[in-house]
């Protein structure tokens, strides 16, 4: 079995390191995150307060953000161990890498607060575990190595974390004999002198902290690998490394250890790697981490803690236990660790933003309200939101929050729905906040509404929402630069966020311009379907030139995914028209892994259109099963009823169908990736292929897919509605919803005794599917018969 579930469904385990190569899991805390590769390359990040490294490719890179589909490569960063046995010379490296010399068993297990790897080979029983702890950037490292032999056994174990090219400007490394550290220095470039006083402040040194003292090191990389490389370092084949020093070249962490072992005995080495300022930093994570037994034990437990304040509102027993093991373990902790760390941006975008944290609403409540507070607090005062928000002092706008895009206001009413679905936090509203560029103070309910007509002002003399040098879709940057053209998919947006805040405004008694709006939303509605109905579904948009794309005619990128979401979402396409796009997505968008973002991909430069269509066919916003615009349909199936539909689309999220789904996409179901590889009429060999990404707002949705609509336990002012949505061929579903402080123990039955739905609150027969009496600290029990 390729993988499988243990520890109760907390841990998901992989077998074989060859089958799935880019397989991995991800730990994070508040000032960093690792993603670890089954095979030991790792991506790691920290934050000071911008995102940096502190293990680098083997060259100077860009210090920016995680890459999709990670080209992993031979020096490629990661963590190793080197074992060789002294008597015959046989050598292998874990957990794969370098040396790529098979076990006779391998796990790689996925936890949900640290990562491991249960080994065999060469009657050698290894574990080798990684863990975080909750306030520091570093990693911590636990090696135990068993000889499972009936004779003693003399090996030599040789950590080694590469630590790559630091600084062209200055780089160097020796051992602290007194710390029992290697310690890599470097200076990070600047060319400005007034750049120099953020500089300084850098954590410009990576070290590898060692519990234990070795025998030998070597801290020059070009000296360990020798000739020998990487699979067989000449350091290594000598026997003994030769504590060395780097003066100006690419440093290296590596340590020997000679190790005696009698039959049966175990030993446990223990390391911390990770960045710092200086030798008095190092010194503190010592004294925390190593200096007793006990650091690593109360450092793991903290960490574990930390981590399960994620707790899910949701718990499920279905017909299909792929998605429960994801729901009730991998999904809500994909959720706090968005909203724990804002993608460990100092300047998440907009929409991200609020829609990370409309996804913490169901875990951290009140971590969702601060973060609304904050974002309107950044609204200026004609009711424009920024391209991103500055959520550290001295943060900047950088990367794509510096091209105009014209989508965030869409997203206040949107994501604040689902907060005040869950909280009943009428509160909120009513808080008052300043401008970014006005110190006059309004109502967050005053800025949503002038949010609400910034969209309806920013519209052509069709009525339809000018795009400028974006939307939700970042890279379709030239189809309004010039100031004309529009986007379909924000002008159906922007009618269903006024539909969504006309909703809120009523139900929380709200003075806003409901006429306007009103009679705006029939606007927006009445412009898409005169200007962008294409026969069988809604156009993307229209350029400056007048020309409308994301149509019949169109060789390339005839549909896309989020206007036909977006239109039912909205209510502008009629019975007839909604058939129709459903019937065209099925036909055209739908894959095995899942609903395409537009079809045919690209394959050259559309200059009216833009870098989106320079990004490879099926990669990413060109023709990938983008999942966060395949979660806004899934929702938008739901609020209309398509159960199996939705479902179906769910289910092909998440990978593990069979086995050889798994290998297709080379990712474990922990997470669910931004995209997997779309084109799959154009491209079907590489269809599929996971992007490994975590980043995405496609958990959030996801999670609120589930409960609004596959399992409808929604929110609303006066308590729980109950309107589960099964898919057909599920006969019953068990699950447990944390409501308001109140635990509801739900059990759904489909009966031939019933001809509509029924629903029993601790027995009793109720007239409403509203339940509405409880209180926080109740356990309700509640029964739901469906008909068959």
């Amino acid at each position: 079995m390729l993988i499988k579930t243990s520890d109760q469904g907390k841990r998901l385990d992989l077998t074989d390191p060859v089958a799935m190569p880019k397989a991995a899991a991800f730990l994070w805390n508040k000032k960093m995150m690792i993603h670890m590769n089954c095979r030991g390359f790792a991506v790691s990040q920290f934050m000071q307060p911008e995102p940096a490294k502190y293990a680098h490719a083997p060259n100077l890179e860009a210090k920016t953000f995680m890459q999709p589909e990670q080209p992993y490569y031979a020096h490629h960063a990661g963590r190793f161990f080197y074992i060789k046995d002294v008597d015959n010379q046989d050598l292998f490296s874990i957990p794969h890498e370098p040396v790529k010399n098979p076990m006779d068993e391998f796990i790689f297990s996925a936890g949900e607060s640290d990562i491991q790897w249960l080994l065999k080979k060469n009657n050698l029983e290894i574990k080798m575990q990684l863990d975080l702890t909750k306030n520091d950037a570093v990693e911590l490292w636990t090696l135990q190595i068993k000889n499972n032999s009936a004779e003693g056994r003399k090996i030599q174990v040789f950590p080694y974390f590469p630590v790559g090219y630091m600084s062209w400007m200055n780089q160097s490394a020796l051992y602290d004999e007194q710390l029992g550290a290697i310690i890599c220095s470097s200076i990070s470039p600047y060319q400005k002198y007034q750049d120099y006083d953020k500089v300084k402040e850098y954590k410009d040194k990576t070290f590898l902290l060692a519990g234990t003292a070795p025998d030998a090191y070597e801290v020059r990389q070009e000296a360990f690998e020798g000739e020998g490389g990487l699979q067989n370092p000449t350091a290594i084949q000598t026997g003994q490394l030769k504590n060395g020093e780097a003066r100006y070249e690419t440093p290296a962490c590596a340590m020997q250890y000679n190790i005696n072992l009698l039959p049966q005995e175990e030993k446990s080495f223990n390391f911390v790697f990770g960045p710092a300022k200086d030798r008095a930093e190092i010194e503190r994570i010592k004294d925390d981490y190593l200096l007793s037994d006990t650091g690593f034990i109360k450092a793991k437990k903290a960490y574990h803690e930390y981590v399960s304040q994620g707790k899910s509102c949701l718990t499920i027993h279905t017909p299909n236990k792929k998605l429960d093991n994801f729901v009730n373990t991998w999904l809500p902790r994909q959720i706090y660790y968005h909203g724990e760390t804002n993608r460990l941006s100092t300047d998440p975008q907009t929409r991200n933003y609020l829609q990370d944290n409309m996804g913490m609403g169901y875990i951290k409540p009140e971590v969702t309200r601060n973060a609304f507070l904050t974002a309107i607090g950044q609204q200026e005062f004609s009711g424009a939101m920024p391209d991103g928000i500055l959520i550290e002092e001295g943060a900047e706008l950088k990367y794509i929050n510096q091209v105009p895009h014209t989508d965030h206001c869409v997203w206040l009413p949107v994501c604040l729905k689902a907060y005040l679905d869950e909280t009943n936090d009428s509160s909120l509203l009513h808080e008052k906040v300043g401008f970014a560029n006005n110190i006059e103070k309004a109502t967050v309910a005053d800025h949503i509404t002038k949010a609400m007509t910034w969209l309806l002002e920013n519209r052509d003399h069709r009525g339809l929402n000018y795009i400028n040098q974006g939307d939700w879709c970042d890279p379709m940057n030239m189809v309004g630069y010039k100031g004309k053209g529009v986007s379909g998919w924000l002008t159906l947006a922007t009618s269903y966020a006024l539909k969504v805040w006309l909703e809120i405004c009523k139900d929380f008694e709200i003075d806003t311009l409901y006429k306007e709006f009103e009679n705006g939303i029939q606007d927006l509605n009445n412009a898409v379907n005169e200007h962008l109905w294409d026969g069988s579904w809604y156009a993307r948009g229209i350029t400056d030139d007048n020309v409308v794309f994301g149509i019949k005619k169109d060789q390339e990128g005839s549909i896309f995914l989020n206007p036909q979401a977006w239109s039912i979402l909205s209510d502008s396409a009629d019975a007839k028209k909604e058939s129709l796009l459903i019937a065209s997505v099925k036909e055209r968008l739908e894959t095995p892994y899942g609903v395409e973002m537009l079809s045919p991909s690209f394959t050259k430069m559309r200059e009216d259109v833009g870098r989106v269509t320079q990004k490879h066919p099926g990669s990413a916003e060109n023709g990938s099963v983008y999942n966060h615009a395949a979660s806004f349909y899934i929702y938008a199936l739901y609020t209309k009823g398509y159960k199996n539909d939705a479902f179906r689309l769910i289910d092909k999220m998440i990978p593990g169908a069979d086995e050889d789904d798994l290998i297709q996409r080379g990712q474990l179901p922990v997470f669910i990736p931004n995209y997997y590889r779309g084109a799959f009429k154009q491209f079907p060999r590489t269809a599929g292929r996971s992007s490994q990404l975590f980043n995405t707002g496609t958990a959030h949705w996801i999670y609120r897919c589930l409960i609004d609509g596959l399992f409808g336990l929604k929110g609303e002012p006066g308590g729980l509605r109950i309107q589960p949505q099964l898919p057909d061929d599920w006969q019953k579903a068990q699950v447990v919803r944390t409501f308001r402080g109140a635990e509801f123990h739900v059990n759904i039955l489909r009966s031939i005794e019933v001809n509509s739905m029924t629903v029993y609150q601790n027995e009793r027969l109720l007239d409403d599917n509203l339940i509405s009496d409880f209180k926080s600290g109740d356990t309700i029990q509640i029964l739901i018969h469906l008909p068959v």
